[in-house]
């Protein structure tokens, strides 16, 4: 059963020793996120802030900043389930015979049941009152941040061409009690939709939801095509359709389980100043002019409580979402390269940074193709670095992907150099939003590769020897 709200989830982090609640007074003003860094680190549970300085609400943090947290509220036991759920859909062999058809009527009608349902009365419309984000305990992350920073919102926003709606996850920093940054990057769907609307010359709508279910959080952050609606997607998570509501001044509709809304709009001829702000890379992201959002309306449970994340030097909650991403769409990349046994993002690379990825090569070259198909794919096009290894490799296992890295290439032969588009929060490269990407080819190579002399094969003993030691292992008397 679908997690009803973010509320409903926290009860039930309680009731498993998931949840610490923090009754002393504590500040929004950096406070807050040095004590949540110290847990995060430390692989600690979820923390719920009830007496937060100068403010009303609870804060809520690291909610989702374990792998068991966040299969718990994706109601999942691992995340593969998702990933072979849309592959299981997506095998067109499933419904060629009519026994297989007959089979298939209960996974249908499940997508029958995930699309949003529209309400006309909503928990997150019970207060309406007027702008002040100065009663909302916004948190100021780190020393140097330009200033207090919305970091979990959704961001809906309504293609004026198409008429769809788009949610993403972009940070606010907040000017004043009504306005806020609107952190658009370049490459983002909606920075798109804010140039069609600077082209058609009208005010754009702009409605965010602060806390929703996992599946409605997560479903923003998701690197889905741009025909795919995340409130649909985030009803395939939940088994069960996102009901949703019409916003108070415009025509954009929220999740009705919000803790708060913020509904206004994005002047299209006014640019302010935003940032800097301490990034999930670990540094900080530099100011520059970014569109200003202006709030016209506050909507709000009776009762609600603030979410909100904290992102630095990884780990924090921010890597296991995005370690979500890798699972779930694993299948869909698969679809463009079969060949693809496994990969992994390592929490080192900030999701961006660093892909290591196995396949089954067949072919001279063959990871060549791989990291030129992914750079051409979606966001795919930011990743820096692309490791291919043999599919007997895990991409997992660190040590030995370095081991195959640091053996297995030859400087000439094996590095591929790329230019392209980066990710606008990457400060490495000489300009902004493009630079040069590496990729690795740490595959064994054959003859019709260049390679004249014989492959060493690896040291591995015996399967035999292995089960005879493994049987024989506590008479042996060792630790």
């Amino acid at each position: 059963m679908a997690f009803k709200d973010l509320q409903d989830f926290t009860n039930c982090l309680k009731e498993k020793n998931l949840l610490d609640e923090i009754n002393v007074e504590v500040d929004s003003n950096l406070e807050i996120t040095e004590i949540t860094d110290r847990v995060s680190k430390g692989y600690g549970n979820a923390l719920l802030f009830k007496n937060v300085k100068n403010s009303s609400y609870p804060v809520l943090i690291n909610t989702f900043g374990s792998y068991e947290r966040l299969n718990m509220g994706l109601e999942v036991e691992s995340l593969d389930e998702i990933a072979d759920s849309i592959m299981d859909f997506m095998d067109i062999t499933n419904y060629i015979t009519l026994m297989n058809k007959i089979k298939s009527i209960p996974k249908l009608a499940r997508l029958a049941n995930i699309f949003p349902r529209k309400v006309k009365k909503a928990l997150c419309q019970e207060v309406i009152e007027e702008p002040n984000l100065d009663k909302i305990p916004i948190l100021k992350c780190w020393p140097k941040d330009g200033g207090r920073y919305i970091t979990l919102p959704l961001v809906i926003t309504k293609d004026p061409e198409t008429g769809q709606q788009n949610m993403g996850m972009y940070r606010l920093q907040v000017y004043d009690k009504k306005t806020t940054g609107m952190h658009w990057h370049l490459h983002k769907d909606g920075r798109e939709i804010y140039e069609k609307y600077r082209k058609f010359g009208k005010k754009m709508p702009v409605s965010v939801a602060l806390g929703c279910d996992p599946a409605t959080i997560y479903s923003a952050t998701a690197p889905l095509p741009k025909m795919i609606d995340e409130m649909i997607f985030a009803g395939f998570l939940r088994k069960s359709p996102v009901n949703i509501v019409k916003s108070i001044t415009n025509d954009i509709y929220v999740p009705a389980n919000a803790e708060f809304v913020l509904e206004g709009y994005v002047d299209l001829d006014e640019m302010k100043l935003e940032g800097p702000f301490g990034d999930h890379t670990g540094y900080y992201s530099l100011a520059d002019m970014y569109p200003v959002f202006h709030i016209e309306k506050i909507t709000r449970r009776k009762n609600p409580i603030y979410p909100t994340t904290i992102v630095g030097k990884p780990p924090m909650e921010d890597c296991y979402l995005g370690k979500a991403t890798e699972r779930i769409f694993l299948p869909l990349i698969r679809v463009q390269c079969p060949e693809i046994v496994d990969m992994n993002f390592p929490l080192e690379g900030v999701f961006h940074n660093c892909v290591i990825v196995s396949i089954k090569k067949s072919y001279p070259k063959h990871a060549h193709k791989i990291m030129n198909s992914l750079w051409g794919m979606g966001q795919m096009m930011y990743t820096k670095m692309i490791i291919v290894v043999d599919e007997n490799v895990n991409p997992h296992d660190l040590s030995t992907v370095a081991w195959k890295v640091f053996n297995n290439i030859d400087a000439k032969r094996d590095l591929v150099i790329s230019g392209g588009p980066l990710d606008a929060l990457d400060h490495a490269s000489d300009t902004a939003y493009y630079g040069h990407r590496l990729g690795i080819d740490a595959t064994k190579k054959w003859t019709s590769e260049g390679h004249k002399r014989p492959w060493p094969d690896d040291i591995d003993m015996t399967k035999d020897i292995k089960d005879l030691v493994d049987k024989r292992w506590k008479e042996y008397g060792i630790g």
